[in-house]
């Protein structure tokens, strides 16, 4: 069937027949080739003298929707602060669910099988299977860790003729069918410069290349369909790149992308401008809905509102900070002033004390190692920083850096500021792997039980050596320093406490994976001239005591189900490395 033959049925079978010049309004094609085309379609059986028949719907059969894939896995990064409290496809918008609409306008259309692949704040979703008939839901346990070409290689046995949509976009209207003639993507015209992705057509108005970015031209915006030859062969690649994960970081786009060419074709089919919405920020929503002006429905947008003394429409410029490991942070500004709000991590309730925190931040603030601080909510575990502009972290490689580091840890240390709680890295260690092997999966490394009998040796041997416990920051890696020209500023103080000085020295030493010459080198500049044989073996020790605290953390942090990565198995390694010198050096 050509595409007009398959456009003047799909329209007798919507509409019924009607005067060849409503048929022209209704499809866009000729009254003369209706004309000629309905009189094949009577001969042929497919429509007789008021509707289409029997035959004709069979006849459109191979061009019949089969379901709707939409993926509402991601966390939506582009939109914090808001989607730190709610996904984003759940926002009320113009006073209806996001993804409600979008099932609502699939459903109106005829589309009954509605696959929704989820991720992030999953159970969020949970209440729509009740709420609508014929949805499936698909859990993409790594939605964190790979984008949405996974989320597309968990529905492949659903994706067949599939409507693809996304479930933050808002569709002002309904854009879907029941019958598709062929696969495409969906966009709109831009004459003017933007980062968008953009369609460049061939004659037939097919897709011939993407590229990222441009001026005038048409750019992707919404949602795309595939049909079941397009779906056949994307699946395809998406099976090839499974084990290899070349397309894991990316977004299906891409794959088309690169692959135009040996895809069936796609066609570019263009709307209205301002039919079809996709909500990058939260200034994008406020211009869209008016009632995100004054009141984004927030939790979080309130506490910044308060402490800060402003009102909710001049908290703007929003940008996620994707460093943390055990927070997720963002950048505002409120009257042209940066500041920074942390948003504390699922699971770290457990181990962290806030108010041991917030206590922490107030004494370093009083003798100036973190002039940022500005107010923390102890009981939620929020806080609001000043933002400092034009920093780096220390170069491991520089000495003249860590001259800086260690005459800030050395004035802190020096200090007489007394809390009333600790922090035992060797305890608190021993207290998380209870919590591993009691109430979470266990610990799979094989050689767990061998680094912690040396840690365990290294750590009896310097306690009670007679270095006494002070007020420690107890996480000094490189991402907790800002070096500004005149300035070195050491910040997020969760694990601040009473502590051994030997946390601070060997959390640094730990993070920059130095061999055991290095450590020296660094331990003498801190210690002085008169160092001792004593001090020595000590601060290494406590060099893999806190690397088996961060690995024993991060194994915990896991099994939370955050990505530790890298950092992980680093910690692993210096565990081992530290307690096994120290074991046969000094025969432990």
């Amino acid at each position: 069937m050509t595409r007009n033959e398959f456009t003047l049925l799909y329209a007798i079978k919507k509409y019924g027949i009607q005067s060849c010049r409503k048929m022209r309004d209704l499809s866009g094609l000729s009254t003369g080739y209706i004309s000629q085309t309905m009189k094949d379609f009577t001969d042929k059986g497919l429509i007789d003298a008021e509707r289409i028949t029997d035959k004709g719907i069979e006849a459109l059969l191979p061009y019949k929707v089969d379901n709707a894939i939409i993926m509402a896995a991601g966390m939506g990064t582009h939109f914090v602060p808001i989607t730190l409290e709610k996904p984003k496809g759940l926002l009320v918008v113009k006073n209806e669910v996001l993804i409600e609409r979008q099932i609502e306008q699939l459903k109106e259309a005829g589309i009954q099988e509605i696959v929704i692949v989820l991720g992030y704040k999953k159970e969020a979703f949970f209440y729509l299977e009740n709420k609508f008939d014929g949805i499936k839901m698909i859990i993409n346990p790594e939605f964190n860790m790979k984008n949405n070409t996974h989320t597309l290689y968990l529905a492949q046995q659903y994706i067949k003729n599939s409507y693809i949509c996304s479930a933050d976009d808002y569709f002002e209207e309904n854009p879907f069918e029941d019958y598709v003639y062929q696969s495409y993507y969906s966009g709109v015209y831009v004459k003017e410069k933007t980062k968008e992705w953009y369609m460049i057509p061939d004659g037939k108005m097919n897709i011939s290349k993407v590229k990222k970015a441009g001026t005038e031209g048409y750019i992707m915006l919404g949602h795309a369909y595939w049909d079941r030859t397009f779906s056949a062969t994307m699946v395809g690649i998406l099976n090839e790149d499974h084990d290899v994960g070349n397309y894991d970081q990316v977004i299906w786009e891409q794959i088309l992308l690169e692959n135009v060419r040996e895809l069936p074709p796609i066609q570019i089919k263009t709307y209205p401008k301002d039919t079809i919405f996709e909500f990058d920020s939260l200034e994008d929503l406020r211009k869209f809905d008016v009632n995100y002006v004054d009141h984004t429905h927030t939790k979080i947008m309130r506490n910044i509102a308060k402490v800060l003394d402003c009102k909710e429409c001049e908290i703007l410029h929003f940008k996620a900070i994707k460093e943390g490991l055990t927070n997720t942070s963002f950048v505002f500004e409120v009257t042209g002033k940066k500041y920074i709000y942390r948003h504390p991590g699922d699971g770290t309730e457990a181990i962290i004390s806030r108010q041991h925190e917030k206590t922490a931040l107030e004494l370093a603030k009083s003798i100036g190692v973190d002039p940022t601080f500005i107010y923390m909510n102890a009981e939620e575990g929020w806080k609001i920083s000043s933002f400092v502009g034009n920093i780096r972290t220390p170069d491991y490689d520089s000495f003249d850096d860590s001259r800086r580091v260690l005459q800030v840890l050395r004035e802190l240390h020096s200090r007489n500021l007394s809390v009333d709680w600790s922090f035992l890295p060797w305890e608190e260690a021993c207290k998380i792997e209870t919590i591993l092997q009691t109430e979470k999966a266990g610990i799979a490394d094989q050689e767990f039980d061998l680094l912690k009998k040396n840690v365990e040796k290294c750590f009896h041997k310097c306690d009670g050596d007679g270095i006494t416990m002070c007020f420690c920051h107890c996480d000094t890696y490189a991402p907790n320093w800002m070096l500004t020209d005149d300035q070195t500023i050491l910040i997020d103080w969760e694990y601040a406490g009473n502590a051994d000085p030997g946390c601070d020295i060997g959390t640094y030493i730990m993070d920059s994976m130095w061999e055991v010459p290095e450590a020296e080198k660094f331990i003498r500049e801190y210690c002085g001239e008169d160092m001792t044989e004593a001090q020595l073996f000590h601060y290494l020790a406590y060099t893999a005591i806190l690397s088996y605290y961060w690995y024993v953390w991060a194994l915990y942090r896991e099994a939370c189900g955050a990505v530790m990565g890298v950092s992980l198995y680093n910690w692993h390694v210096m565990a081992k490395r530290y307690s096994k010198y120290l074991v046969d050096m000094y025969n432990l």
